[in-house]
């Protein structure tokens, strides 16, 4: 389920306000609809059952990092370069790896 996604993403930010709420409610959705796309399983499946751990973290990840990154320009607040960038996307996928169906 991704229920209380939203706070973790603001935990995970520091963001004590909600003037972003909408903007990282897209984000997580983003980020939920590409862990689904990349573990081979069905789309809205996470809206039905629970989230392994590995795969929570990954979206929680990835959301922070499509907020703080979202000129395209960075790779996020604490970070402007490529590398940190490509860092973000290689752990998630390494999260999210670990929760992926195999099948054929």
């Amino acid at each position: 389920m991704i229920e209380g996604l939203l706070e973790k993403v603001k935990k995970n930010l520091i963001l004590s306000h909600d003037e972003d709420d909408q903007l990282l409610e897209n984000y997580i959705k983003a980020a939920v609809n590409y862990a689904e796309s990349y573990q081979h399983i069905p789309n809205g499946t996470y809206l039905e059952k629970d989230m392994p751990p590995t795969t929570e973290q990954a979206i929680v990840m990835l959301a922070s990092h499509f907020y703080e990154s979202r000129d395209g320009s960075t790779g996020g607040f604490f970070a402007d370069s490529v590398q940190a960038g490509r860092q973000v996307w290689d752990t998630v996928n390494m999260l999210l790896r670990l929760d992926r169906e195999w099948l054929v």
